[in-house]
């Protein structure tokens, strides 16, 4: 778990750069609230829609992102003031949180813009119950939000806005199909019972503390699209929840909620977030779990009941996640991997066939699709991360896995290189490069048709003197490495792993 975090490869410095600038966007964000003579309430309040901004907004591009920042506010402050004229009510105030989360999971099929704005609405109605936001408290909060949201965007998208600097990311079209057809419409039913479960149950065990259950249940399935995804993360969440724990009796509760190291300490946290974020949502939750407690410190009623109780609701949330992802309209691992696997094979090809474009002279430019591979990549490894856990059981099928993942990072590899070899303005098209790309089409088409085919590749490999040839010669072998586990017998479809 150590070696994930603080070996894991982190291209251009990016987790770092990112980090770095969270803690000073949130700090800004906190100070500035302090400046105003805003309590410890609306202090932590800002601090919190400040790090949602930063850490939810992901856009493809800087406009975009700015966009969806703008657009935050929209949505959170009227779920602030519905939190708080149902505080005193709770049966109403449960439905309408059961409604938050069905609504937030469900805006996902409107990309990155609906998942942000999704998790800010569900996220402002909790931390009305954190903060026990009364009417008449509105107008501070409000001002805290809003002061957070400026101060957090100016270091984003002033003081350092990197992203400047770099080709926007991939952007994915949303998944197809209708009605409990489509993934986010089955997951927002699914949230919607898991939560239910974990409101019930969390209610009876603590009627203060209830909400940190919904917490857990919501925060395991973000990010998820499978049941063996979201079994996985609700494992990694308690796992950090009880590292966290152990941290916040031995460090946090001696603390007393001294505000010099206290501060320090949410620095660190912070900063652990962001940087441990893309890489294991173990030490994330060891971090949040963390933050949570020294919270509870500055707030005078951090004791070890607390945080017994904290690991508690977080069990019952994930076990409400893994009920609902069992057994209320579950969608499996493999129809997760399949589907993203297809894309990243067709992709594949969509970036061979503008590269070829683009030496034969058009004005193709394979760089975006390119960019939606490494996106496409990203949601590949996610949907295998059950098949490639040291505890499943299925040991072929991890193994098939991992043949899959090396042969479509070889992929991404090869048509890096063709892409980087047709922006070169003195390059050329060979009349062999036409039929280089022929032969990947008919590779795509094999391993994505119904009745999958195995790959013939050439004889002979092009000369090395011909670099983009020879990319599609690479291109064509990690294609046909790639059928052996999805044409796997025991496969339910071609790309079953």
């Amino acid at each position: 778990m150590l070696k994930r975090v603080f070996v894991a490869p982190d291209p251009g410095r990016l987790r770092l750069r990112g980090a770095t600038r969270a803690v000073l966007g949130i700090g800004l964000s906190v100070a500035l609230c302090g400046a105003i003579g805003a309590s410890l309430a609306g202090a932590v309040a800002g601090g919190l829609a400040a790090l949602l901004a930063l850490f939810t907004v992901t856009d493809a591009t800087v406009r975009g992102q700015l966009a969806t920042t703008a657009a935050l506010p929209v949505v959170g402050l009227p779920v602030l003031a519905l939190a708080a004229v149902l505080h005193g009510h709770p049966a109403a105030r449960d439905a309408a949180f059961l409604a938050l989360v069905g609504a937030g999971v469900y805006a996902r099929r409107w990309g990155p813009r609906g998942h942000a704005l999704g998790v800010f609405g569900f996220m402002a109605f909790f931390m009305a119950q954190f903060l026990h936001t009364e009417p008449a408290e509105l107008p501070e909060v409000y001002a805290a939000v809003l002061l957070a949201l400026l101060a957090s965007s100016a270091v984003r998208f002033g003081l350092w806005c990197y992203e400047r600097r770099m080709p926007p990311a991939g952007a994915i079209a949303p998944s197809p199909g209708r009605g409990l057809a489509r993934p986010t419409t089955r997951q927002a039913v699914q949230a919607v019972v898991a939560a239910a479960f974990a409101l019930g149950v969390g209610s009876l065990l603590s009627q203060e503390r209830w909400y940190w259950a919904v917490g857990a249940t919501w925060w395991i399935f973000v990010n998820t699209t499978s049941r063996g995804e979201t079994l996985i993360r609700g494992y990694r969440r308690v796992l950090g929840t009880v590292i966290g724990i152990v941290l916040g009796v031995s460090v946090v509760v001696p603390l007393h909620g001294a505000p010099v190291p206290t501060a320090a300490l949410l620095a660190v946290c912070v900063f652990v977030i962001f940087y441990s974020a893309a890489v294991s949502y173990t030490w994330m939750m060891l971090a949040v779990t963390v933050m949570a407690e020294l919270l509870y410190g500055m707030f005078g009623v951090l004791d070890r009941h607390l945080v017994v109780l904290r690991l508690a609701e977080t069990g019952i949330g994930a076990v409400g996640a893994a009920l609902a992802v069992l057994f209320v309209l579950p969608i499996t691992t493999h129809a997760t991997t399949d589907a993203w696997i297809v894309r990243a094979i067709q992709c594949v090809h969509a970036c061979t066939t503008e590269a070829a474009a683009r030496l034969n002279g058009s004005a193709a430019d394979p760089a975006a699709r390119v960019a939606e591979l490494e996106t496409l990549l990203t949601k590949v490894r996610l949907s295998l991360t059950p098949l490639l856990h040291p505890l499943n059981p299925l040991r072929a099928r991890g193994r098939r896995a991992r043949q899959v993942l090396a042969s479509l990072n070889t992929c991404a590899r090869e048509v890096r290189g063709l892409a980087v070899i047709a922006s070169d303005p003195v390059a050329s098209c060979d009349a062999r490069l036409i039929v280089a790309c022929e032969r990947v089409e008919r590779a795509v088409e094999a391993l994505t048709s119904p009745g999958p085919r195995r790959i013939e590749v050439q004889a002979d490999a092009p000369p090395l003197e011909e670099p983009a040839l020879a990319h599609l010669y690479g291109l064509e072998r990690a294609l046909a490495e790639l059928s052996a586990p999805l044409l796997h017998p025991r496969a339910s479809s071609p790309v079953s792993v």
